[in-house]
């Protein structure tokens, strides 16, 4: 574990945030574009529902500078990774039992493909527009798998995730043949794991607008990662393994701040610190020469997506999602559920905030390597934690509407819930389902946002 102490700084990560896709529902096809290059109404829908043909200057400079895309090609992946998503989720919805996951290839993500179980499902997948793969495991059966790992798992197999195109459960080892070990102890099929050496282990970045620092009392700094609210109160989400309950913050420019309100790590690494009324929460990520970009809401990105961070300590830098519910044991325990992801990071980089487009994604855990020879990091989702806590994530351009537990009129549906991807609920006389998950907000109703609610 690295421990930035109070005169390192702490980073917040962003990461690039995706759009959603303005589909109808019941079509869930990709719109290709028309023969002049052009997007077709429905990606251009997708792309203007959470404002990716407007992402701010620094989130297009930092694609430029780290995935190597110009600043039209920047536009366009995140347009398509917009489409691509709602996509995924229809379709994981529509196959069930048999989807063994979904990812993005391509510099500009323009090619989404769909594995499943059942040769049967091909021709539904292809007529979404996406490839269809088919494989022997479904993404139920890995996980399971996984989780039966996670259980019985050590520093020495530190970190395990499903591989959605090679269809497998890798273990990374920094030990020779622990991985084999612990596939033997825990009686998962040696044909759904493929062992592969780590490097360096990873270890949380020890160390209000996101990637801003904060200090601990005791001593040490890490990042915040959003800004948000609890009724009355404001304050900002954060790494569990930055403090625990009690722990009093003062803010970058070492002003009393507040304290921890909630922490949990390891098995999750999420925490939440109220402000004092000196401090109040803004919408925004500081993001490349300081400038802000804005956050309006928290849709998780799909597999293959760019993802950026910002740091006090390393700046602000872009990759790719690589896996999702990602398990990494570090010397203190295991936490599960976290992404993993290509972004570098360095020590004083823990807690901040990763964000894609204008979504937020998470809060940054851990990781190996440095931005100078490059690594790889995890990141805690945001959502559970924000419904762990029964937080609001700060947005902007947008009447809050009805809070946490005050019914939109017409049905179930409330503004400021968090909602995981197969909840029902009722809106003006119809059901729908969710297809990703996020935390609602007024302008977000379900017949507004076919990308996340499908009408049953």
């Amino acid at each position: 574990m690295l421990r930035r102490h109070a005169r390192a700084a702490c980073t917040t990560l962003a990461a690039a945030g995706m759009a959603l896709a303005g589909l109808q529902a019941g079509s869930a096809a990709a719109a290709p574009d028309d023969r002049d290059g052009h997007r077709s109404p429905t990606v251009r829908t997708a792309a203007q529902t959470l404002g990716t043909d407007s992402a701010r200057p620094e989130l297009l400079d930092a694609m430029r500078r780290d995935l190597g895309l110009t600043r039209s090609q920047a536009l366009t992946r995140l347009a398509n990774e917009a489409d691509a998503g709602a996509t995924a989720a229809r379709l994981h919805q529509d196959l069930g039992g048999a989807f063994a996951g979904a990812w993005v290839d391509g510099a500009e993500a323009g090619t989404l493909t769909v594995a499943t179980t059942r040769a049967a499902d091909a021709a539904a997948i292809r007529a979404t527009g996406a490839r269809a793969r088919i494989v022997t495991h479904s993404l139920t059966a890995l996980e399971r798998a996984k989780a039966a790992l996670d259980r019985s798992a050590t520093t020495d197999a530190p970190v395990r995730y499903v591989d959605m195109r090679a269809n497998v459960l890798v273990v990374e080892e920094t030990r020779a043949g622990a991985g084999a070990r612990l596939v033997t102890a825990t009686g998962v099929p040696s044909e759904l794991v493929r062992v592969v050496r780590g490097g360096e282990a990873p270890r949380p970045l020890h160390d209000i607008r996101g990637g801003d620092a904060y200090y601990m009392g005791g001593g040490g700094r890490c990042s915040v990662g959003f800004a948000v609210t609890r009724g009355t109160t404001q304050g900002f989400a954060t790494a569990g393994h930055c403090g625990r309950a009690g722990t009093t913050t003062s803010g970058f420019n070492q002003v009393a701040q507040g304290s921890f309100q909630g922490s949990i790590f390891p098995g999750n690494d999420m925490a939440w610190v109220a402000a004092n009324t000196n401090w109040t929460s803004t919408p925004y990520v500081k993001g490349s020469g300081g400038a802000s970009v804005q956050v309006t809401g928290s849709v998780l990105q799909p597999v293959g997506s760019s993802v950026c961070r910002s740091g006090s300590t390393t700046g602000w830098h872009c990759g790719t999602v690589q896996q999702h519910n990602t398990s990494v044991t570090y010397p203190e325990g295991t936490i599960s559920g976290v992404t993993r992801t290509t972004v570098c990071a360095e020590p004083g980089d823990s807690g901040g905030s990763y964000i894609s487009g204008s979504q937020a994604q998470g809060v940054t855990s851990g990781g190996s390597g440095n931005c100078s020879s490059g690594g790889t990091t995890f990141f805690q989702p945001l959502n559970p934690l924000l419904q762990n806590y029964g937080l609001t994530l700060k947005t902007t351009g947008v009447d809050p509407g009805p809070g946490p537990g005050e019914p939109e009129p017409g049905g179930s549906w409330t503004a400021g819930k968090v909602y995981a991807a197969g909840d029902v609920v009722t809106y003006g006389g119809a059901s729908y389902r969710c297809l990703q998950g996020h935390q609602a907000q007024a302008g977000w109703q379900p017949p507004n946002v076919p990308a996340l609610w499908q009408r049953l």
